[in-house]
């Protein structure tokens, strides 16, 4: 199966730009869809990648913008719902679309983000709703060639889960921590991307679906003091029971800004780890934080983390 040009839908967003990048590298023509395209401007220096506005929402913008490509990369994907998008909107009721639109224009490789630990039974709404999303994909595999990823946690320059632990940390003289021992499986963002591209063209991915995750299995605690220690901070971490977590996220909700809601507490009361090593054909040889989050995350010099990290080791 021949693919030249590649639809990706999240394509601005934080997983989307790595992608983007290594297929542009790849040398594949890039069409990136975005709700606003001044979102993905720095983007359009990078050969062969077109960006577009375009309204997911609406069948006919999206059918537009695909009718030429030869595959779809669907990223799109919410942490928090609002009055504007829903997570049945957005993880399954797109994902449906985008295949059924697949299977209209003649489109044969779909390639789709979900999450680790999906499931009908999930006690999470958006476990459950991107569970949903994976079945409907699925649903079409008859007709097309479907691939899904379900990565835990994706770290790298930029993203918003080691950042947003390491804003709380410089503010925070004390962290009180909601579900600290839930279990993460770090993967990096580069990782994620270089699988996306090396399943593209390759039929052994046809018909999967593969959990992604790094090298080691770190508990939220862990990983506040690893990132503690990476900003050569002194913190006090207190560990909040299950009560607690559901009330301080009940409360965070309550914010102009979401950082936790009680949906949230309910994902990590499943550990987003992978049940087994990563696919060989993915090609991949996953990164660790601590050889990775150094280099963005410190509040000064990467020379200086480094100093850190050789005076821990007694060197």
């Amino acid at each position: 199966m021949l693919i030249n040009q590649v639809c990706v839908l999240g394509g601005s967003g934080f997983v989307g730009s790595a992608i983007v990048h290594k297929l542009s590298a790849a040398g594949y023509a890039v069409k990136v869809l975005s709700r606003q395209r001044e979102r993905a401007k720095h983007l359009t220096l990078l050969p062969n990648v077109q960006v577009a506005e375009c309204n997911v929402l609406s069948d006919a913008e999206l059918s537009m913008h695909m009718q030429s490509c030869d595959a779809v990369i669907n990223l799109i994907g919410i942490l928090h719902e609002s009055k504007q998008f829903s997570f049945d909107a957005m993880h399954r009721e797109l994902p449906a679309r985008v295949a059924t639109l697949c299977k209209k224009l003649g489109i044969k490789r779909l390639l789709h983000m979900s999450a680790l630990q999906t499931s009908a039974e999930a006690p999470s709404a958006y476990l459950r709703s991107k569970a949903a999303g994976e079945a409907a994909v699925m649903a079409h595999a008859a007709n097309l060639h479907v691939t899904i990823f379900q990565p835990s946690i994706v770290f790298g320059r930029g993203d918003s889960f080691l950042n947003l632990l390491a804003t709380i940390v410089k503010i925070m003289p004390v962290v009180a921590l909601a579900k600290p021992d839930a279990k993460f499986q770090p993967i990096w963002v580069e990782d994620v991307a270089e699988a996306f591209v090396n399943s593209l063209e390759n039929v052994e991915t046809y018909g999967k679906t593969y959990q992604l995750g790094g090298p080691r299995v770190y508990t939220l605690r862990e990983l506040v003091e690893f990132v503690i220690f990476v900003l050569g901070k002194k913190r006090k971490i207190v560990g909040l029971n299950d009560t607690l977590s559901y009330w301080q996220a009940y409360a965070m909700e309550k914010m102009p800004i979401k950082l936790m809601t009680r949906d949230n507490v309910h994902s990590m009361e499943i550990d987003s780890v992978c049940q087994g090593p990563l696919a060989p054909e993915l090609g991949l040889k996953p990164a660790a934080i601590e050889a990775i989050v150094p280099e963005y995350l410190a509040n000064d010099t990467p020379r200086a983390a480094y100093e850190r990290f050789r005076s821990m080791a007694g060197r």
